[in-house]
Parts: C-alpha cells; sequence; structure tokens
C-alpha cells in the first residue's frame, strides 16, 4: 500500500516537471516580442478606458498609435490635445491639434413643450423603454427621460433635469468619450464642436415628421421650413427629411437662424448677453421766445 502511495507521487512528479518543460518550450516559441514603446506610451495616457478612442482600452489604444504610420487618425478624447502631443514625443512623430467636442443634447422636448399622451410604467431604462413603443409622447424621435446617458457617463458630465425631464450636460465634465451618445436608443446626443469661447448654434431637435405633425407633439419643433437655410450666409444649414440641420464647420455663429426660427428649435449656447439700448431721451418741448419789453413811457411834463 505505501509503495502505492509512493510509485503515484513520484509519477504525477515527473509528468508535472515534463509538462512544465513542454509549457515553457511552447511559450518560449510562440513568444510574441511586444514594442517596448506601447507601455511608454500607455504610461502617458490618462486610464480612463472609456472607449472614446475607437479601441477597447487605453493599452490597445497605445499600440493602435505605435502602429500606426501617422497620428492622423488616432486621438484620446479625454486628454486631448495635450496628450496627443506628449504621444507623439514618445514615437517621434507630429499630430496636429483638433478642435475640442462636446456633447450636446438635440432635444427641446420638455414636460411643457411636450405633453404626454401615455404613461409608462416599466423598467426604468431608454434602451427597453425604445424597444416596446415609440415612448410616451406624441414624438417618436425625442429623449425618452430614462437617463441611460447618464448611467453611461463615467466623468459625471450628465445629469437628468427633474423639471424639463431631459439630460443636462456640464461642458466642464465633458470629455467627449461618446459613451454618452452610444447609450441614447434615439440618437439625441450629439458631439460637436465646443466652438469659439465655447458658442455653439444647433437645431435642438431630430423630429423628421411634416410640419404640422411635429409642431403638434412638440412646440418648440423644428418643422422644416427652411426659413434658417435661406438667411444663412455661409451655406452652414441643410434642410432634409423635413428637419434642418448645421454644420458645425461651416458655422460662423452669426445667429441669423436663431432670429430667423418660427418655433426656436435653433439654440445658441453661451454668447453674452447683449443689455438693451437705452431708450433716447425725449426730446425739450420747444421754448417760445420771450416777447421784447415795451419801452417805458417818458413822465407827461406839467405846463407852468
Amino acid at each position: 500500500m505505501t509503495q502505492t502511495i509512493i510509485w503515484t507521487i513520484a509519477i504525477i512528479t515527473i509528468l508535472g516537471a515534463v509538462l512544465a518543460v513542454v509549457l515553457f518550450l511552447v511559450a518560449k516559441k510562440f513568444k510574441v516580442e511586444e514594442d517596448p514603446r506601447i507601455d511608454q506610451v500607455e504610461k502617458v495616457l490618462p486610464g480612463a478606458n472609456c472607449g472614446g478612442c475607437g479601441q477597447a482600452g487605453c493599452h490597445a489604444f497605445a499600440q493602435h498609435c505605435v502602429e500606426s504610420p501617422d497620428l492622423g487618425a488616432c486621438f484620446c478624447p479625454v486628454g486631448g490635445n495635450d496628450v496627443m502631443q506628449k504621444v507623439a514625443d514618445v514615437l517621434g512623430l507630429k499630430v496636429e491639434a483638433k478642435d475640442p467636442m462636446v456633447a450636446v443634447v438635440r432635444c427641446n422636448g420638455t414636460c411643457e413643450n411636450r405633453p404626454r399622451t401615455s404613461e409608462y410604467g416599466g423598467y426604468a431604462s431608454c434602451r427597453v423603454k425604445a424597444s416596446l413603443y415609440s415612448g410616451d409622447t406624441g414624438c417618436s424621435f425625442g429623449c425618452l427621460g430614462c437617463g441611460d446617458c447618464v448611467s453611461a457617463c463615467s466623468f459625471g458630465a450628465l445629469s437628468m433635469d427633474p423639471q424639463t425631464g431631459l439630460p443636462v450636460v456640464d461642458q466642464d465634465k465633458c470629455t467627449a468619450c461618446g459613451a454618452c451618445v452610444k447609450a441614447c436608443p434615439k440618437n439625441v446626443i450629439e458631439l460637436r464642436k465646443k466652438g469659439r469661447k465655447d458658442m455653439r448654434v444647433f437645431v435642438s431637435c431630430i423630429n423628421k415628421d411634416k410640419g404640422a405633425v411635429a409642431r403638434k407633439a412638440c412646440k418648440a419643433a423644428c418643422i422644416g421650413c427652411g426659413k434658417c437655410a435661406k438667411v444663412c450666409p455661409f451655406e452652414a444649414i441643410t434642410v432634409e427629411n423635413n428637419l434642418a440641420y448645421i454644420d458645425f464647420n461651416k458655422c460662423k455663429l452669426c445667429k441669423k437662424c436663431v432670429a430667423e426660427c418660427p418655433t426656436g428649435a435653433i439654440h445658441a449656447v453661451n454668447f453674452p448677453v447683449i443689455p438693451p439700448k437705452p431708450a433716447a431721451p425725449a426730446p425739450k418741448p420747444a421754448v417760445a421766445p420771450a416777447a421784447p419789453e415795451a419801452p417805458a413811457a417818458e413822465p407827461v411834463k406839467k405846463e407852468e
């Protein structure tokens, strides 16, 4: 019995040693040498692993940068231009600065503008809600209000406004990683340029119904009238499928379209408030010239 146990232990030990040697030889034969620059690039990245760069994480993005002949198609939205310059220094490449982006909610269907037509009582998720029906208002394109975008944001840049029922973006915290864009089943959120001095002009509506139908569902809907496109001097606005869209690469922030929109669907953000001009003073009433005084009469001399 004892001898059997000894032989069993010996056989297992020998088998383990043989397998260890085999694994060592296989690992050595199929070992993949990784470029040491990948670790160097990864060290200068923010480590958010948000996927906003289009890769699975920061390590995959670092590998993508090392393997790319140039950095034109590589950009870390969290780190921005400063981090990309560090990546370029590590790799000995040049990189062009890109305009900062920010998430924009393209829906103005507040509780006041877009009355409810039904009540949803299911699981509080926009994706689940969108799979069941078009929404609990007359607009089948707008925000569903369950806050999937808020849950998807890793930087605390989104919150739900209880007064409007819409998400609000904190532009100082937003990194333009695009997680909220992917989380929204209605494609309400879009990444747009922050703009000069953070000023932006955009159509806050994605309703493609005809004007009368869209306006009935939401008082602030775009009705596709095309007035904004006609007054734009830079050809930045197009109207397609009853919906206007402003190309942020062409827009010069003149705001002519904002004043022209009959429903208020076009929003201008972060523009300085121009104080009204003071009213002109009322003209003073004309004063009639004073009549000349009559000369005093000479005293009559009495005859003596």
